[in-house]
């Protein structure tokens, strides 16, 4: 026995609608070869029927619940399978907004438990006659699944997200997984810059485009040490000022517009006309806001900020005041400025609020070029600064197009870009257009782009004239030529819509509807032309890095073909090379080593990372070089609490890159450069200082390991030379158990050889070698000059390790000699003076 619920409903740019004769109730009995119409049994509504929820008790076939959309709707139950019904409640808040809710489920063990989903999620256990609400994580419940056998179990859809409830709803899973759905992007000019968007019922969102660093508190920032709202709603844009970053407008639907200073944590509503539209249709609303009506800053003068509703409104006091500065911009066919809703149910909350200005693009070039593009179909453009507006809409563009972004260059006056789409027309083709002359003339530039796929937005590079990028409904696209051909930019994307497009000084930053933000660090390559096909073998010229804020120099090459080695050095400003990196076929095959503990030893986790291998397959590649120099040496096992033994950060200079692919060799410079929040009162030189030092700290925990593999290279050629001894060898038996002491006495100053795991230390004192490495912490815990102190405590614990190597030096050159000679006379080898051999390094260290 089957039922299914059928729904008669249409959306289009302009309304939605719910109900009409298709929709309706049916049953079969064979499987589904013959159906039978139940909608009006007894007891369920007459006249027109919009949206229906539907469940079957699993613990009763002939238990059936329905949640319907009608005039006299509500929630309805059946105990013959449908053919009788009885109405058991009529209450709003179960079958309000119908359309957007109306769901169902009935418990699958219990007969008399089921849940209904709307703005808040209702469970009732006496067959709906009584209803609680069940807190969830977050409103507007649209799904939810229940398991078969334990009905306790189940998983439940909200606009937050999915949770997960073991025990009947009581308590919660959090909603953590990336699901957001971003209308805009933008970014500020926070060091490092913050990504910003309004997302789908969940507030407006800033996060840090750096990851969390180390350190105590993960100092840096990172999107989980750096996550705020700032103001406005839901929906919409926002736009911060460049020249006070924690200064921000955002909006919401119904025309509301916030200025929110982070700084007071002041939120003021600047609506330029605050009267309240709410289930109002478009033409009864005096000013029509989209859903998502734009918020621009002016480039020219971010004193200046725009935002449409049909007409253009300027403010130049931060919203104190506004300005309109156009006519209508817009068809305004009646026809389209209807209730939304259908016969059934209205709905009006803005999203279908029509014949408005949907994108506004001031130009960066020009202050008085203002374009426009409205939700039905026009593209307007102002060369006077909003006095006179002339129609330049796209003449093969279809009527009632939602011009979804427009894209002022910012190189050329008369350029701009428009990404159209008409999908709720049942058109899903691209419409992307370039014009050259303020729109008097189009060219479509959609070669490249899937027939399909409908575009969302468009933006040029800040850097780079006619290197454009494409948001469409699935993807995002690259293009080299201004327009004329495109290529896709996917890469790991998932298939999710690109609804807004942001280019950083060096990356590029989209918002997608339904995947959160993404970022591409680094776009230096595409700056350069992208892949370099008509060569063998290319060496980008790498971005300049900034200490502080890139953790690492990213190194991009190109290889037509495969090659057998590829070999990778960091030169620095006099000629030296610091780094070298070399990848060959068997280093890409080895399996990656694992971190954090993966292979199941806690020493993995503090494991100092290996030199990176240069890709040799056939493609794009990028290494990272991490800034640093070469570190100190270390030994198996050792143990370091608070320190490692990796290299001192590069200093603020002139570098290269000299890459070789077999035969072929390609040079190219960058520099390292300081934060530049920092560069007011913090000097290269001071951080030549801080390298100079670092370097000096490196030196001697080498030094202090060195005598360490030394010491214990000695000491187990001494166990060998004691097995090997005959028994009256006394002589030759003492010198050698004084010897041992010796080395062992220094050891055990150098290095605490008690420790074995990682956080012995807390139980064994750490020695000279992990307290000189400490300092390196200190003296790279900022972009500073070393304070005096770290200079103070370096020569004290340089000194007491000199003390100890002094009395190493002594035992190796006395002491070992003459130990020697007892051993010959014993017809043995004699002992050399030579470290542990090591093939693989093996630091552990606690931070």
């Amino acid at each position: 026995m089957i039922y299914a619920a059928l729904w008669q409903a249409y959306r289009n740019s302009w309304e939605m609608s719910s109900g009409g004769a298709g929709s309706g109730v049916f049953k079969t009995t064979d499987g589904g070869d013959h159906w039978t119409e139940i909608t009006r049994n007894p007891g369920l509504p007459k006249g027109i029927l919009g949206k229906i929820g539907l469940s079957v008790s699993g613990a009763d076939s002939n238990r059936v619940y329905v949640q319907m959309e009608a005039e006299d709707g509500g929630f309805f139950m059946s105990d013959d399978a449908g053919a009788t019904w009885k109405k058991v409640t009529d209450r709003r808040d179960l079958r309000q907004r119908a359309f957007y809710y109306t769901r169902v489920y009935a418990d699958p063990k219990v007969k008399d438990t089921v849940y209904e989903l709307n703005v808040n999620f209702h469970k009732s256990t006496d067959a709906g006659k009584t209803w609680t609400t069940i807190r969830v994580p977050h409103g507007d419940n649209h799904d939810m699944w229940i398991a078969p056998n334990e009905s306790n179990r189940m998983i439940e859809a909200n606009d937050g997200g999915a949770t997960v409830s073991v025990n009947g709803g009581e308590t919660w899973t959090a909603e953590t997984m990336p699901t957001a759905q971003f209308y805009h992007v933008i970014t500020t000019k926070h060091v490092p810059y913050h990504v910003c968007g309004a997302q789908q019922d969940n507030s407006t969102a800033c996060v840090s485009s750096q990851p969390p660093q180390g350190g105590p508190g993960g100092a840096g920032g990172g999107a989980d040490q750096v996550f705020y709202s700032v103001g406005g709603g839901e929906s919409g844009y926002i736009a911060s000022d460049p020249r006070t970053p924690d200064v921000f407008y955002a909006g919401s639907y119904g025309g509301l517009i916030t200025r929110l200073d982070r700084r007071t944590d002041q939120e003021r509503q600047i609506n330029p006309y605050p009267d309240n539209p709410m289930g109002y249709a478009s033409a009864d609303i005096a000013e029509r806001f989209q859903w998502t009506f734009p918020i621009v800053m002016a480039p020219t003068d971010p004193g200046i900020i725009y935002v449409g509703s049909q007409h253009v409104w300027k403010t130049t006091n931060e919203g104190q005041s506004w300005t309109k500065i156009s006519p209508d911009l817009t068809r305004h066919d009646p026809k389209t400025m209807g209730s939304s809703g259908g016969p059934i149910t209205k709905d009006n909350t803005g999203v279908e609020t029509y014949a408005t200005i949907f994108t506004v693009a001031p130009s960066g070039r020009d202050a008085n070029v203002i374009w426009t593009g409205s939700d039905d179909g026009y593209v307007q453009v102002t060369r006077d600064g909003g006095r006179n507006w002339k129609n330049v809409t796209p003449k093969d563009l279809g009527d009632f197009a939602r011009i979804s972004l427009i894209e002022a260059s910012p190189f050329r006056a008369g350029t701009a870009y428009v990404a159209a789409n008409r999908y709720q027309q049942d058109d899903f083709r691209p419409y992307v257009y370039r014009s050259d002359d303020f729109g008097e003339t189009w060219t479509k530039i959609v070669n490249g782009v899937p027939a399909n796929e409908f575009a969302r937005a468009i933006r040029e590079d800040i850097k780079v004239a006619s290197q454009l990028y494409l948001g469409t409904e699935h993807s995002i696209y690259i293009s080299f030529d201004d327009g004329a051909n495109w290529q896709s930019l996917k890469q790991n994307l998932p298939d999710t819509p690109v609804h807004d497009i942001a280019i950083e000084e060096r990356d590029l930053v989209i918002a997608t509807h339904g995947r959160g933000f993404y970022i591409i660090d680094n776009i230096s390559p595409l700056r350069q032309g992208g892949l370099k096909t008509t060569t063998s073998f290319h060496l980008y010229k790498p971005q300049d890095a900034q200490r502080g804020l890139d953790r690492n120099a990213a190194i991009d090459y190109y290889l037509k073909q495969a090659a057998q080695k590829v070999t990778m050095e960091i030169v620095d400003a006099q000629g030296k090379v610091i780094r070298t990196f070399t990848g060959t076929p068997e280093n890409e095959k080895a399996p990656a080593r694992p971190q954090g503990g993966a292979s199941g030893s806690e020493d993995e986790f503090f494991r100092r990372p290996p030199d990176p291998h240069p890709p040799v397959s056939a493609g794009l590649h990028r290494v990272n070089w991490d800034m640093r120099y070469p570190g100190a040496i270390d030994f198996p096992g050792m143990v370091m609490w608070a320190a490692n033994t990796r290299g001192p950060i590069a200093p603020p200079g002139a570098y290269q890159v000299k890459v070789t692919a077999d035969d072929d060799t390609q040079t190219q410079s960058f520099a390292i450069r300081r934060e530049p929040h920092i560069l007011g009162h913090v000097t290269d030189q001071d951080l030549r200082e801080q390298f100079d030092l670092a370097m000096n700290v490196r030196n001697k925990v080498t030094q202090a390991n060195e005598s360490v593999r030394l010491i214990r290279g000695i000491k187990q050629q001494i166990v060998d030379r004691k097995g090997k001894l005959d028994a009256k060898a006394t002589a030759a038996a003492r010198a050698l158990d004084d010897l041992e002491q010796s080395l062992s006495a220094v050891e055990n100053e150098i290095y605490q050889t008690k420790l074995q795991s990682s956080q012995d230390p807390l139980n064994f004192p750490i020695k000279l070698n992990n307290k000189i490495a400490t300092l390196q912490n200190v003296i790279e815990s900022s972009d500073t000059a070393p304070t005096e102190q770290a200079y103070s405590v370096f020569r004290a614990l340089s000194g007491r390790l000199d003390e100890q190597l002094t009395k190493l030096d002594a035992a190796v050159k006395t002491k070992l000699p003459a130990v020697n000679q007892l051993l010959q006379r014993q017809k043995l080898d004699p002992m050399k003076a030579e470290p542990l051999k090591v093939e693989e390094k093996t630091t552990t260290s606690q931070p």
